[in-house]
């Protein structure tokens, strides 16, 4: 077996190889820093191998910009082996880095993405409208068990962290008003806002958060998973509609469990500012719940219960729609999923404000 060869020729530019040429060839190529090769000739080249290929393209050509040499005198099978290296080595090639946007460039890209979003939604709402339609005539068809098992993994789960939550808020919450009452002598009317700010706003919007986080986020999951696992498909190919069997049963459990956390969390909240004004402000359990009773009103408690199935629609539509747009691999789960509680809680902040406006308008 004749040993690996190369010297380069002046006069040609012309680097000539023979002998043996695998990935222990290296040492036998010639310094040709400063050197054009014009040529490679592969006249007395007897083996090649993938690595002895590109050991002579990358002596040749330094750059993938450079020019390609002429490839002079190798055999069939050695040059059919030189082009293929030669081609691989182009695509694989490192790309420059694009230079960086400007604000306009991110500012249209962004667009661009909530438009997108926005048409999606609403294209996955209408084909989830047609789909109860269908279902409103044939009650047998609903998934009354998936329901079930939604109901207990979307409330019952979610009620630990939501009392948790909304008692230390409570208790917060009273303990701010306190402290700037006490200088008033106001101690009384920390009840009336303690009440107002749990029932209108706070319960809601924590507890339609907590549950985007939590229940949106893995519903985007679940079905983004059952997406890469073809388990759509295998839904799909039985003559299932992925929307009945999927999305329907977790919208309406959302649609239930969601004013129920609600009020948990309102009874949470209100307990937890009664704890503070016994402590701090000397307002006794008895007198405490007295103001309650005068001060509390119906409409300041539907007002936080009304927005609680506005959010519950919204984290359904978009945590499924998500996970139906899931592509088949893991990367897109997880970006599918941080989407899905992004878009969640710019839709509860967004519509939150859009009910504040409304009841001002309406003086509710």
């Amino acid at each position: 077996m004749t040993e690996a060869r190369a010297h380069f020729d002046e006069a040609q530019g012309a680097l000539i190889a023979s002998g043996v040429w695998h990935a222990e060839a290296a040492s036998a190529l010639p310094d040709l820093a400063g050197k054009a090769v014009r040529i490679l000739d592969g006249a007395g080249v007897t083996q090649l191998d993938t690595n002895g290929a590109w050991l002579l393209l990358a002596a040749a050509r330094p750059q993938v910009s450079d020019p390609m040499p002429e490839l002079r005198a190798f055999q069939p099978p050695h040059l059919a082996m030189l082009e293929l290296v030669a081609q691989h080595c182009a695509t694989t090639a490192v790309q420059p880095e694009p230079r960086s946007e400007g604000v306009l460039a991110h500012t249209g890209r962004g667009t661009l993405a909530m438009w997108g979003h926005v048409v999606g939604l609403l294209d996955f709402v209408g084909r989830l409208f047609i789909e109860l339609a269908a279902l409103m005539g044939s009650l047998g068809r609903w998934r009354w068990r998936e329901f079930g098992a939604q109901v207990s993994a979307v409330f019952v789960g979610a009620i630990p962290i939501v009392v948790g939550m909304l008692f230390l808020l409570g208790v917060v919450f009273a303990y701010l008003l306190g402290s700037q009452a006490q200088q008033y002598g106001a101690n009384i009317f920390v009840v009336d806002g303690l009440l107002m700010a749990i029932l209108r706003e706070i319960s809601p919007v924590i507890v339609a958060v907590l549950v985007a986080g939590r229940t949106g986020a893995a519903i985007t999951a679940q079905i983004g998973t059952m997406k890469v696992t073809e388990e759509i498909d295998a839904i799909t190919t039985l003559g299932l509609s992925p929307l009945a069997v999927l999305v329907i049963p977790r919208m309406l459990a959302l649609l239930l469990a969601l004013p129920l956390l609600v009020f948990i969390g309102d009874i949470a909240g209100i307990v937890g500012g009664m704890l503070v004004a016994q402590q701090q402000l000397d307002i006794s359990y008895s007198m405490f719940m007295d103001r309650v009773a005068d001060v509390i009103l119906l409409k300041t408690l539907l007002v936080g219960l009304g927005k609680a199935p506005v959010f519950a629609i919204f984290i359904a539509l978009i945590a499924c729609r998500m996970g139906l747009s899931v592509t088949r691999d893991a990367r897109s789960v997880g970006a599918n999923t941080t989407s899905t509680v992004v878009q969640s809680l710019v839709a509860i902040i967004v519509i939150n404000a859009i009910f504040a406006v409304m009841f001002v308008r309406l003086d509710i």
